[in-house]
């Protein structure tokens, strides 16, 4: 969960699309432990209807069925209505386990702070 506003403007979706076309976004939970942990710092590029998204990619996203959830997750694949995400940490569902589909905002370029660096793009073994 991300625990900044980022959002404004909708999305074809009908989620909250990026104002600008760089965010920083705060991490709040474990849900994507060991890639980020709670309280890190991320930079992230916005995404445009039509972009691509990469399968393994972590993005920003949010759920039409809970759009005021604003998620970093990594993308499993594409579905009907959005992408399926999930959280790396197997033991939180915060992701479309429960929520289903994803509309993706925010491909997530690097943590800012405070471990600087770019993010691994799949895992080395997808659960």
């Amino acid at each position: 969960m991300i625990s900044d506003n980022t959002s404004s403007g909708p999305t074809p979706a009908g989620a909250t699309g990026l104002p600008t076309r760089w965010v920083s976004a705060r991490v709040t939970g474990p849900s994507m432990f060991p890639t980020v942990r709670h309280g890190d710092r991320l930079l992230v590029a916005r995404v445009r209807p039509g972009d691509p998204v990469r399968t393994g990619e972590v993005v920003l996203a949010r759920f039409p069925s809970r759009p005021e959830l604003l998620v970093v997750k990594r993308v499993r694949r594409a579905v009907p209505g959005g992408h399926w995400v999930e959280g790396d940490n197997p033991l939180v569902t915060d992701d479309s386990r429960a929520f289903g589909p994803a509309v993706v905002l925010g491909r997530v370029v690097c943590r800012a702070w405070p471990r600087p660096g770019r993010l691994r793009s799949a895992l080395a073994s997808p659960g």
